[in-house]
């Protein structure tokens, strides 16, 4: 197992001193009482007069493509996902993820300068070589300021620095390099866009605005090119696209959740995810959703399914424990399969970036519908297992 992290020199400067950059720009820059203390009446009106108020995720949303492929800086949290299964003409096989996310910053001192911080933008970069067993990742932090990280409709692309997610008119375009590993894919959307939940909102919690507006893009044809320790390969798959935007949609009993993607040789796609609470438990507000072959479009509710953990690995990293063999039952749909990884060392520890630890990797997919056989690849992301979760997706008060 070769597991291989990179962060360039500027990376690492900025992870090094992000604490400092966001006081000195909250500060420096937007700060009239610069060289004295504020008064605690200055320090009030500015933040009555100026704290950043979110907006919360609730039923009736209507969604509007192109418009919400791209940023929703209402909203306080927000990421977009890629994350795919390729493979050589060679039959070598690849996973690959590119996430970027956006958080917001509650900068109370109004200031026009284009290095003021109202929003932080991080992104995640892994490759997974099936074949070699290795792991590549990396990370980014930055900011909007002058451009180096956004998300624009008028620009019809999301990037950090020189990672980049373009819409175009037939789907995608990725490109991402760290060194010696790079991917650049064109991607074809076969399906139209599937929203989660119900009447807009992706629930996560009990209570008005605890949620999600969630949107997922389930089968994207993919082809270009994946570099990996400077070997380089044309590839061939399908990837799968999550975007979501929200405000503190958790609550304090929810420490973590275990998500699957699922895209079948039958041409159907699966998503589910369980919620765990404090002390064990699943959380009734887990869901998913089947996409048919013609795209119709299927909710799933806590009840209408099952994800039975089989096997863990022991993180040397980490010391987390993560189940990396699940059994996913859907009775009424006749779905039971089971999810294994070829790859077992596919976690992700970001402290210079989200400051999460988690494991998202590709996944095979074998078992039966209706009581056909039936396969296909996916991703698992599993997170609360080795730290806690962002701190911003739960309510501040």
């Amino acid at each position: 197992m070769i597991r291989r992290m990179k962060l360039s020199c500027w990376q690492m400067k900025f992870s090094q001193w992000t604490a400092l950059a966001i006081l000195a720009t909250a500060t420096a820059l937007g700060n009239p009482s610069l060289g004295r203390s504020a008064t605690p009446e200055e320090e009030n009106a500015r933040g009555e007069q100026n704290s950043r108020r979110y907006c919360r995720a609730l039923p009736g949303y209507r969604f509007e493509f192109p418009r919400d492929h791209f940023s929703h800086p209402c909203y306080k949290v927000e990421w977009w996902y890629f994350t795919g299964n390729l493979a050589a003409e060679s039959g070598h096989r690849f996973g690959y993820e590119l996430t970027f996310f956006r958080v917001g910053v509650d900068n109370p001192y109004p200031n026009p300068s284009r290095w003021r911080v109202d929003d932080l933008y991080l992104a995640h970069f892994a490759i997974s070589d099936l074949g070699q067993k290795k792991f590549f990742y990396t990370q980014r932090l930055n900011r909007a300021g002058i451009e180096l990280a956004g998300a624009s409709q008028d620009k019809e692309r999301i990037w950090n620095g020189d990672w980049v997610a373009e819409f175009t008119e037939q789907g995608w375009k990725l490109e991402a390099v760290e060194g010696d590993n790079r991917i650049s894919f064109e991607m074809r959307s076969l399906k139209p866009p599937v929203i989660q939940g119900q009447n807009g909102v992706s629930q996560k919690a009990e209570g008005e605005g605890n949620a999600s507006h969630y949107y997922s893009l389930t089968r994207l044809e993919t082809s270009g090119y994946l570099e990996i320790g400077g070997a380089s390969y044309p590839v061939t798959g399908l990837s799968w696209m999550d975007h979501e935007f929200a405000t503190n949609p958790l609550q304090p009993d929810q420490v973590g959740w275990d998500w699957a993607s699922l895209q079948m040789e039958d041409g159907t796609e699966w998503m589910i995810y369980q919620l765990r609470r404090r002390g064990g438990g699943r959380d009734p507000h887990s869901a998913g959703s089947f996409v048919a072959r013609d795209g119709r479009t299927v909710q799933l509710e806590e009840e209408d399914y099952q994800m039975v953990p089989l096997e863990y690995w022991k993180s040397p990293h980490t010391g987390g424990d993560y189940p990396i063999r699940w059994r996913v039952l859907v009775p009424r749909l006749g779905l039971d399969v089971e999810l294994r990884t070829e790859l077992h060392d596919q976690e992700l520890v970001t402290r210079e970036s989200t400051g999460l630890n988690y494991w998202e990797g590709s996944i095979l997919v074998q078992g039966t519908r209706n009581g056909k056989p039936i396969q296909g690849r996916g991703y698992l992301e599993m997170t609360g297992y080795a730290g806690p979760l962002q701190p911003e997706l739960y309510p501040s008060d």
